[in-house]
């Protein structure tokens, strides 16, 4: 896995998909027990909920192993990581998590031929936390991988907002 720029991964999805049938890209919102995963639709304007992979020290070739499972399956060609900043723009203390999830599936070498970048993930939990609070969900791990999950589209859907929304303007720019 490479990491690239946000702009960089976005343009580069996008020529692939031209190429090709399609090109996707997968949203994570990585925590200390959980990984809320969505996937873009192939146009990539839409984000939708996928998954949620349980994460601990000892099964990160298995995750590994299901990311290229759903890469295989749904012709994903990035990874968009939730990223935790502070309300300055300066990595949080949650940061180190992200970094060595995204290190450690490096080291497996099983996504090599993909790329990824960071997105800032601020208050995503917490904004579907309070979407989710009328439903009054009484199992607190369903309420919890749900948030998870959830928490990945909004990260997967504001990074797509942000790149479609340059892409339009550079277009006009251009013409």
């Amino acid at each position: 896995m490479r990491l690239l720029q946000a702009e960089e991964l976005f343009r580069k999805v996008l020529e692939v998909g031209s190429k090709n049938k399609a090109a996707r890209l997968l949203g994570l919102d990585v925590g200390s027990k959980y990984v809320g995963v969505a996937v873009s639709d192939e146009k990539n304007r839409i984000a939708l909920p996928l998954s949620v992979l349980c994460r601990t020290k000892t099964n990160i070739n298995l995750m590994a192993d299901d990311f290229k499972t759903l890469v295989s399956k749904y012709s994903i060609d990035g990874f968009v990581v939730g990223y935790p900043f502070n309300l300055h723009g300066q990595p949080s203390p949650d940061a180190v998590q992200v970094r060595l999830l995204a290190g450690e599936l490096c080291k497996t070498g099983k996504l090599d031929d993909l790329s990824y970048t960071y997105w800032d993930e601020n208050f995503t939990s917490k904004c579907v936390e309070a979407l989710l609070h009328p439903l009054n969900l009484k199992n607190r791990d369903e309420a919890k991988t749900m948030t998870d999950k959830f928490a990945a589209v909004c990260i997967l859907q504001g990074y797509l907002d942000n790149m479609n929304r340059k892409l339009r303007s550079t277009d006009k720019s251009e013409a």
